[in-house]
């Protein structure tokens, strides 16, 4: 498929068709050399975000989806003096507010990380330096991109602290990272993220091992400084009950690549994927009674090094024969099934409402 075919079908919410995204990918690859093969951890992945907006990305564990973001950061690359082996190869187009940034120089992506895009990582235990403390970590971040001094930045540090919720914070603003407890500890990394106003903020995880306490008020923290400072956001899950929280529109990855993406309404009413069916399958309900098991979908996520040929759910999918072989030797590519509605499977159109329908509401 050629780009622009590929950037014909980058969703763009309704009411705005013409209106260029702030964050578009199209055709992502990222591949990682070793000594096994090569691991194509992302292989032709595209997507498209807009301001005051967030996009979920949502899959299995080694489905590309944190690899995706360390991209969109620019957190591939590094210096050929510190490369042991070879890096990760990336290609494609990463466009933020028309600005392509897999071909600038690490330099300048740099520069752009913080003040106009920001990450909350998955494990901010790791993230931190445990050496620095907080404070100081959040005022170095503050100063890169803001000429100011250290006295205004330590205040600016405390005013940060207090507004994701952590209490006293002229006190834990001299805080070491071990010193605070997870939550604490997210949102601190919030802090850290924000503390420039970013324009574009990735959060991979951002409320993995907490309590379900914490995890509410993570989510509101999120959901109110987007509309604080209008910013896009990626949300980066396997927690499809986060996804139905915050997330607008939502793009289910597999094996490397867009199986599913549209809006979050059409992904929980009307999904087309027998991946999604899968993943909707598997959460709890407690607006019903429960009177079968939780789908489960049969098998393991395949290999990156050898990914099955034609579709890579076929070996797990409990409808690859009803395509006439096709999904052990055609790759599907997205296809609209509706506005806003894409999907890469071979099942057709009223396969795939029948089983829907007949098969898996029914078990919901």
């Amino acid at each position: 498929m050629t780009t622009s075919a590929l950037r014909d079908l980058v969703t763009r919410h309704p009411g705005q068709p013409d209106k260029e995204p702030f964050l578009e990918v199209v055709d992502l690859r990222v591949h990682f050399p070793t000594d096994d093969g090569l691991v194509k951890s992302v292989d032709g992945l595209s997507f498209a975000l807009d301001r005051g907006r967030t996009l979920g990305i949502v899959g299995e564990s080694g489905s590309g989806k944190s690899v995706t973001s360390l991209a969109i950061m620019g957190l591939h690359t590094r210096p050929a003096s510190e490369q042991k082996r070879p890096g990760a190869q990336l290609s494609g187009e990463i466009y933020l507010e028309g600005d392509e940034l897999l071909g600038k120089t690490p330099e300048y992506v740099r520069g752009l990380r913080g003040k106009r895009m920001a990450m909350i990582f998955q494990d901010p235990l790791s993230a931190m330096n445990p050496y620095y403390t907080v404070g100081h970590q959040i005022i170095e971040a503050y100063r890169i991109h803001n000429p100011v001094n250290k006295k205004v930045a330590r205040q600016h540090a405390i005013d940060m602290l207090g507004r994701v919720g952590i209490p006293e914070p002229s006190r834990r603003v001299d805080a070491y990272p071990h010193q605070f407890s997870g939550g604490m500890r997210q949102r601190a990394m919030i802090a850290m993220a924000l503390s420039c106003d970013p324009e574009l903020l990735i959060a991979d995880e951002p409320t993995t091992a907490l309590d379900v306490t914490v995890q509410a008020q993570i989510l509101d923290l999120i959901r109110d400084l987007q509309s604080e400072f209008n910013s896009a956001v990626v949300l980066i899950t396997h927690d499809l009950g986060v996804v139905a929280e915050l997330a607008d529109d939502v793009l289910v990855m597999y094996a490397g690549r867009a199986v599913e993406y549209g809006s979050a309404d059409l992904l929980f009413n009307r999904p087309a994927h027998p991946y999604t069916w899968g993943l909707l399958g598997s959460i709890p309900r407690f607006d019903r009674t429960q009177t079968e098991r939780l789908l489960a979908i049969q098998g393991t996520p395949p290999s990156l090094i050898n990914v099955p040929p034609g579709c890579p759910f076929h070996p797990r999918c409990d409808y690859a024969t009803r395509n006439e072989g096709r999904s052990e030797e055609v790759r599907p590519e997205l296809t609209p099934v509706e506005p806003g509605h894409t999907v890469a499977c071979h099942l057709s159109q009223t396969d795939r409402e029948e089983i829907w329908q007949q098969e898996i509401v029914p078990k919901l």
